[in-house]
């Protein structure tokens, strides 16, 4: 009896080894190809390039999580982006770009925006106190 419950417990040890060492078997596609910070005279663009897995989740109901882990890829890229209303602007575009303008390059989010309510973000086109910039 000793011998088998010291077997089943080298083999739990094992697989949980396996499983906590196997991190690509549930990864989550990446959502976020790259980001580029653009300037429009004195104003900053956050340029957030999605992917195709981006724009097929962002069509499909109850994307929140991914949604999440598509900002915390945007933050990994450019952590300075971690500022008042970019994550309400992002998550604006992530709603809706994908119906309004389907493959739209990039996602622009603009730290000088102000915070505004869902209703006046998404009345704006996610692009609140002004139109989307020129270039």
């Amino acid at each position: 009896m000793r011998f088998r419950s010291a077997a089943l417990g080298a083999a739990g040890v094992l697989l949980g080894a396996a499983l906590t060492w196997c991190p690509t078997a549930a990864a989550d596609p990446a959502y976020i190809d790259h980001v580029t910070w653009a300037k429009w005279g004195d104003l900053s663009s956050l340029r957030v390039y999605p992917t195709d897995a981006a724009r097929a989740v962002t069509r499909q109901p109850a994307a929140g999580a991914a949604a999440d882990a598509a900002w915390a890829e945007v933050l990994a890229l450019a952590p300075e982006a971690d500022l008042p209303g970019m994550r309400d602007q992002f998550l604006c575009h992530w709603t809706f770009a994908e119906l309004t303008e389907p493959g739209k390059v990039s996602w622009n989010l603009e730290p000088w925006r102000p915070e505004v309510s869902p209703e006046v973000m998404l009345g704006s086109g996610c692009n609140p106190g002004g139109s989307e910039e020129p270039f």
